[in-house]
């Protein structure tokens, strides 16, 4: 459309500029010839009108506006104009009228034009008439075409801004994101951003419409930083979200949380202040969000972090009450207690977490020095021995996981746990702390690896991997035969093990696999002479005699 905008002049955010006065009537005077020469020119037509309000000639202006709307009634530039120019004149109602043709028509970018001839004054009119008419229909109506007749005013009074309306490009996002038109809502969000990175309820919108999104990254990104700058409004625009919706975010703040704190606890540095208090602030939204105890158990751990051990008490004390049945908060409170020096206590709350969740318990010895640590595995060893010896191997079991936690794997705590997990039948849970044992043999002495082999062993008969228990049994003859022979007296004894040997020799001896089985009926008859092996030996020599199997 053709509009009067003398570039001579430029237009200012002060208003029409002396050139532009100077410059319009001449405009008008041409303008109005190109009417006369051509009745047809609708274009000349509007830009003799344009050229009249900047005159100051608004009837005058308005009268030509209204010759080329009866030309075409469907023209929204023109609509738009007379539009603007009622609501100039106080003629709300008129001009609301017009506009809604223009919505009708679908053609909201006329107005970006005429933004350019409209004096600052008309122009905040046109914003706060549109931003409130908006606000009128949202208040009184929700569904989806009012929610687009709204998005079409609120359109309308950013244009009139000049392209950044905050309160309206705020409320034009959340209508967008209620549409479904998630990512033409963030667009909004971001534009908000662009001029106010701290902007909470910007942070906190497009936050939710990442959640809505499922995008777990960028939506915890901007909820946190929405929290740091104004908890007091991302809280209530998370709890009016429907359940599934509040138990997502506050899953995902959550775990975000406890991953920022694991990091800084296991790098030992709880100097990055910056980091700790960000935490703080998430821990303290989520207790009011819900009162779950996973987030005030996150609390407590967040405010000893920070090294607000009163605080982290009164706290546990308010959440769990004093009696703290919960194993995760009473484990809590041990690490408080080893802050005041009570080992045994803690050593006690530690073993029975140690039984329900050893990762957990892991997680929670970060908070504790290495010399608190060594004390630890001390008395929860002595305290594992006494509870064995009495068969109590349930309890026991919590403290040697402590034992072998507190001591980075000891190997003496791992063969103790070992023997325990056997007493309880957990035989495969005791074969990795074997393995593990062995694993580490470099310094132990001769018979302590004989020893562990024949344990191994003996586990792996307990789980019927037969063949795996012979070569642990050989292993240790070959260590040392009357070390071996000696442990494997006690358990599981000579005539189990020997059927063992003979079992598995013989399965060998089928698949002609002679010089294995040469090798373990020898090795069986060093356990015991026993009938079966040495018949099965005498087979062997028949059999293979052209094979070098002696």
């Amino acid at each position: 459309d053709a509009q009067f905008t003398p570039r001579s002049g430029g237009l200012h955010s002060s208003g029409i500029t002396e050139g532009q006065k100077m410059y319009a009537p001449g405009v008008c005077q041409l303008a109005s010839l190109l009417v006369e020469l051509d009745a047809s020119d609708e274009a000349s037509r509007i830009l003799c009108a344009d050229a009249l309000y900047q005159m100051g000639c608004v009837e005058e202006a308005h009268k030509l506006l209204l010759l080329a709307l009866s030309r075409n009634p469907q023209r929204s530039s023109v609509l738009a104009r007379l539009a603007l120019l009622q609501l100039k004149k106080g003629f709300m109602y008129d001009g609301n009228q017009l506009l809604k043709k223009v919505i009708r028509i679908g053609d909201t970018s006329c107005l970006l034009p005429i933004m350019d001839v409209f004096k600052d004054e008309d122009r905040k009119l046109m914003q706060i008439h549109c931003h409130f008419r908006a606000l009128s229909i949202l208040k009184n109506k929700q569904e989806d075409a009012d929610i687009k007749e709204a998005i079409a005013y609120l359109s309308f009074a950013i244009i009139a801004s000049g392209g950044y309306a905050e309160e309206c490009l705020l409320i034009r996002a959340q209508c967008y994101g209620r549409l479904g038109q998630k990512k033409t809502a963030i667009f909004d969000f971001n534009a908000i951003l662009k001029e106010d990175p701290r902007n909470v309820q910007a942070l906190s919108g497009r936050g939710l419409i990442h959640l809505a999104l499922k995008q777990e990254k960028e939506a915890v990104q901007d909820l946190i930083s929405a929290l740091k700058v104004e908890a007091g409004v991302v809280i209530p625009a998370i709890l009016s979200l429907n359940r599934e919706a509040q138990g997502l975010v506050t899953q995902w703040l959550l775990q975000h949380g406890r991953t920022a704190l694991t990091e800084l606890l296991a790098a030992k540095d709880l100097s990055k202040e910056e980091t700790l208090g960000d935490l703080l602030v998430i821990a303290k939204a989520l207790v009011k969000i819900c009162k779950d105890a996973q987030y005030h158990i996150f609390y407590t751990d967040v405010l000893i972090a920070n090294g607000k051990y009163e605080e982290a008490l009164d706290h546990l004390q308010e959440a769990f009450g004093h009696s703290l049945a919960d194993d995760f908060a009473s484990a809590r409170l041990a690490v408080l207690q080893l802050k005041r020096r009570n080992v045994p206590a803690a050593a006690r709350s530690f073993s029975v977490l140690a039984k329900r969740d050893e990762r957990e318990l892991g997680f929670l010895l970060n908070f504790v020095d290495t010399k608190q640590q060594q004390h630890l595995s001390q008395v929860a060893a002595q305290e594992g021995n006494a509870l064995m010896k009495e068969y109590h191997y349930e309890k026991a079991l919590g403290y040697y996981t402590l034992a072998v936690l507190t001591s980075k794997e000891n190997p003496r705590y791992l063969r103790h746990r070992a023997a325990c997990l056997m007493h309880l039948k957990k035989y495969d849970k005791a074969l990795r702390d074997m393995e593990k044992v062995i694993q580490k043999h470099g310094c132990n002495s001769l018979k302590t690896r004989v020893e562990d082999h024949c344990s191994k062993g003996h586990l792996l008969l307990s789980v019927a991997e037969e063949e795996a228990a012979v070569k642990e049994y050989i292993q240790a003859l070959q260590l040392d035969e009357s070390m071996a022979l000696c442990s494997i007296m006690n358990s599981p004894g000579s005539e189990i093990l020997t059927k063992t040997f003979h079992k598995v020799a013989q399965y060998n001896f089928e698949m002609q696999q002679y010089e294995e089985a040469w090798k373990i009926t020898d090795y069986g008859l060093k356990i015991d002479k026993n009938t079966e092996l040495k018949k099965l030996k005498t087979r062997l020599k028949r059999e293979a005699s052209s094979c070098s199997i002696h």
